[in-house]
């Protein structure tokens, strides 16, 4: 098993701009680091490098001293460097062990060497898992799984190739915080048996329960490394940013009394049930709960993406019709925008430019007898671009070009276009940079100033007690209380989401 991967002197140009400028740094073994750097820095583009999948310009990389070449990420297992990317690859249908083993599962021997050795195969995986001190049976679906087991097996199929050098990219993105803390306690076992362990995070506030060694780059150079322990998050934020100023809702920011989103008895199988709850012109309210507590196919009912079973939606005192209630086209003429969780699947068109994404959902603007030209997207789009502060170098490039923060700019910026007045954010700073963060909440609290409503969805719960006029708990598909943010710490509603009621939750405050 290599100590150490190194990379020196490491360059990669793409036409009219330098991903990675002469970056040198080095990674041993038995410990984690954290790479961090905001969006566009340059993190992804050297963990490509490292996994195989892009060339460098110039530069080399060296395992226990050693110069490697890594042409594809076969090479980079035969190395022993594996990599767990933020989309997971896993087959849902196929069980645990087919996934830990895609690919190399065992055969039995003689005439029957066609056939799979299944009895091999789960004892195989069950090593594998057992391991790294992880029970699951290994003949389940991966589809029955939540998402932070299906982020161990993730890790398990990687940890398969017995790698020195383990890479994950934003593992804890999806997750709640006791599943954050069991995949921590997974990594921690892994550094102690002398895997290098390669951290990609925008979630700071993880640092001190993970990080040995924080490395940061920015703006595709290498700042520094630095142990974690001496190093304080002001330390930390500016090596990465520079200066940056950490906004708190501004304290004349007011909600309206005047409702604009009415929602009443509204249940969907055994998603959500008995829903009630008002916003109000210019409020931001804000949905807290854990990971299948049923918030995401509340916002997606609302929004008329899924059908719902029972109850009523009114906008401004009016009754949405039936029909209207479920299709996202009528709610958008309705004035509804949503902010979907995964921005790569459900919000943009990866193969298709800047420009064209910002437009998509406003088609009908943009459009004259049924033609878009170029010239009509760029006078949409431009002042989107400005207003957002997006970095776009070209708005004719495609939008898988641009950084994670700026592609959720993106996202929002096409809603804005549509003149809404409620707009429905679900994790809209999931894997995003405390800078972008920064410019959504600006976003949300400017729509609020206008009388635009929005409702906010987030896992990262001291986002929604910095952001929020009021806060709903939701718990298995139920309201299960409301809450102030000035009123309420973060542990204090961490507590509230967790706790088991012993009441009725629609009888709650």
């Amino acid at each position: 098993m290599a100590s150490s991967l190194e990379a020196r002197n490491i360059r990669k140009e793409y036409p009219g701009t330098v991903a990675l400028d002469d970056i040198s740094l080095r990674f041993d073994g038995g410990r984690v680091y954290a790479l961090l750097g905001k969006n566009g820095a340059g993190k992804s583009t050297l963990v490509k490098i490292l996994a195989g999948t892009v060339q460098p310009t110039s530069g080399e990389i060296l395992i226990n001293g050693k110069p490697i070449t890594l042409r594809s990420a076969t090479d980079a297992f035969a190395q022993g460097i594996a990599t767990v990317y933020q989309e997971l690859s896993l087959i849902p249908e196929l069980s645990i062990a087919e996934n830990i083993l895609l690919g190399r599962l065992p055969h039995k021997t003689g005439a029957l060497r066609m056939i799979i050795d299944w009895p091999a195969a789960r004892a195989q995986a069950k090593a594998v898992l057992d391991e790294m001190g992880v029970h699951l049976d290994v003949r389940r679906k991966v589809a029955e799984l939540g998402v932070a087991q299906q982020q161990v097996v993730e890790i398990a199929k990687a940890m398969s190739f017995k790698p020195a050098v383990l890479m994950l990219d934003e593992p804890t993105s999806a997750l709640a915080r006791h599943e954050t803390e069991m995949l921590f306690r997974i990594i921690r076992r892994l550094a102690k048996s002398g895997v290098a362990v390669i951290h990609i995070t925008h979630r700071l506030q993880e640092l001190a329960q993970i990080a040995d060694v924080v490395t940061v780059l920015r703006d595709g150079k290498f700042i520094g490394s630095a142990e974690f322990n001496p190093a304080t998050p002001e330390s930390i934020v500016h090596m990465m940013f520079g200066a940056v100023v950490q906004k708190q809702r501004p304290a004349d920011l007011k909600a309206g009394t005047e409702p604009l989103l009415e929602v009443q008895g509204l249940s969907r199988g055994d998603k959500f049930r008995d829903i009630d709850f008002t916003l109000h012109r210019g409020e931001i309210l804000g949905i807290a709960g854990m990971l299948g507590s049923g918030r995401t196919e509340l916002l997606r009912a609302i929004f008329g993406a899924d059908p719902i079973d029972a109850g009523r939606i009114l906008l401004d005192g009016k009754a949405v019709r039936p029909a209207q209630a479920g299709s996202p086209k009528r709610m958008m003429e309705l004035g509804l925008g949503f902010i979907p969780e995964n921005r790569k699947e459900q919000a943009l068109v990866l193969g298709q430019s800047i420009r064209t994404n910002l437009c998509l959902a406003s088609m009908n603007r943009v459009g004259w007898c049924g033609l878009i030209t170029s010239a009509r997207e760029q006078r949409t789009t431009l002042p989107l671009i400005e207003r957002l502060a997006i970095k776009v170098a070209d708005a004719g490039l495609p939008i898988d070009s641009l950084s994670g923060g700026n592609q959720q700019k993106i996202v929002v910026a096409k809603w804005l276009n549509t003149k809404p007045r409620v707009i429905l954010f679900d994790e809209p700073t999931r894997g995003i940079d405390v800078q972008a963060k920064q410019h959504i909440f600006q976003i949300m609290w400017d729509l609020s100033r206008e009388g635009i409503g929005s409702i906010f969805v987030s896992s990262e719960l001291e986002e929604l007690v910095e952001v929020c006029h009021r806060i709903l708990i939701m718990k298995s598909g139920a309201i299960a209380g409301e809450v102030s943010p000035d009123q309420i710490t973060v542990d204090e509603l961490v507590v509230r989401c967790m706790e088991t009621s012993t009441v009725d939750p629609r009888s709650a405050a």
